[in-house]
């Protein structure tokens, strides 16, 4: 296993791309949209969990200073992000598998599913200390601006400073003799031999491992007491938007279940539990003191507007899609189908969109 590890971090560039190719290819898998074709949808969640692996293993590339979040695990062991990444590679062929073989109790499927993506993401949020989940738990908050240079020597921005030049390059030597120099100077401090007049080898050797391993930084997580005696109302709000977002999915496909997917009540009860999280979250300066103001960081701002934007998928939830956006795009794909080319395109699209559509999983946005 570390060979291949040491493989894939050597290759990274061709592991990445080949990846993001292979994921592309697989939309143009026959029958990709067939209720009874399990074999397409095999396919693509083997590649996205080869994939998945693959980019968590370069992503906790060994840097000079490692990093050890709230939870007290480093970033070798099982992650929750990564367990977060296989169920979503996962969920669309245990979907496909269960109307194949069940019918319409394909829904105690995907509620399982949801239940322990949800109970990952409350596991993680609690585990971060109480920080915003960012692209669903997938990528790690570090409650960091990406342009600070204390990132640069980070796993995901290694690709990046190499790009960035020399100027970069000169930060990271310093960053790492900086931290060789301190962990030297801690053992210094705590070794029994320091003291003693023939400890120069020992010294050396401490010297050396000291610029070989990593220095293990570990941040102390905050619990919610400490959250909400932090930041009062506000900090309790935070929690309740984000536990709100959490949890969306999961209400939405219990209700699915008991009313059925034609039916207006489980879209609205989400679309207002989306409103209400989002509203939440984004007018926390609107409650309780001013002083004791939540500050987003630019990570956490885009992942508002992200969340922002996936409510665009309501437009493909029936029974919004079954009485209006796909009359639309019929209608659109009509009006362009005499025009060469943009016809035959238009015509592939909209194929696309309704065949997505079927699946809840591809709409889902958890």
């Amino acid at each position: 296993m570390e060979a291949y590890k040491q493989w894939v971090w050597r290759n990274r560039e061709y592991v990445h791309s080949m990846g993001s190719l292979a994921n592309g290819l697989t939309w143009l898998l026959p029958e990709k949209f067939s209720a009874s074709e399990i074999g397409p949808e095999a396919v693509t969640a083997f590649l996205g969990i080869f994939t998945t692996i693959n980019e968590h293993i370069i992503e906790t590339l060994p840097t000079a200073s490692a990093h050890v979040g709230p939870s007290g695990t480093d970033s070798s062991s099982l992650s929750y992000p990564l367990l977060i990444s296989i169920l979503k590679d996962l969920e669309t062929v245990v979907e496909v598998a269960a109307e194949h073989f069940y019918g319409d109790k394909k829904w105690n499927f995907i509620i399982l599913t949801e239940a322990m993506k949800a109970m990952i993401r409350l596991a993680l949020f609690r585990n971060t200390g109480y920080k915003m989940l960012l692209h669903g738990g997938e990528t790690p908050n570090d409650d960091k601006d990406p342009n600070q240079p204390e990132l640069q020597n980070r796993p995901g921005h290694l690709d990046r400073n190499h790009r960035l030049g020399n100027q970069q390059n000169h930060w990271n030597l310093e960053g790492r003799a900086m931290s060789a120099l301190s962990s030297f100077g801690q053992n210094a401090r705590t070794s029994p031999t320091a003291l003693s007049p023939t400890s120069g080898w020992s010294r050396r050797i401490q010297h050396q491992q000291a610029v070989i391993e990593p220095v293990m930084i570990k941040e102390k997580r905050r619990t919610l007491s400490e959250l909400v005696s932090e930041k009062g109302v506000k900090g309790a709000l935070f929690v309740m938007g984000e536990v709100l977002f959490i949890t969306r999915p999961l209400i939405y496909v219990l209700f699915i279940r008991r009313y059925g997917a034609r039916s207006w009540i489980p879209w609205a009860i989400s679309l207002s539990v989306d409103a209400l999280g989002m509203g939440i979250v984004s007018n926390l300066k609107l409650w309780g003191e001013q002083s004791k103001q939540i500050n987003f960081s630019q990570p956490e701002r885009d992942e508002l507007r992200r969340r922002k934007l996936l409510w665009a998928l309501y437009l493909m939830r029936d029974p919004f899609f079954t009485k209006y956006t796909r009359q639309k795009l019929e209608s659109s794909q009509k009006k362009v189908e005499p025009v060469p080319l943009i016809g035959f395109l238009t015509e592939k699209i909209v194929e696309l969109l309704v065949g997505a559509q079927s699946r809840y999983t591809y709409i889902s946005g958890s």
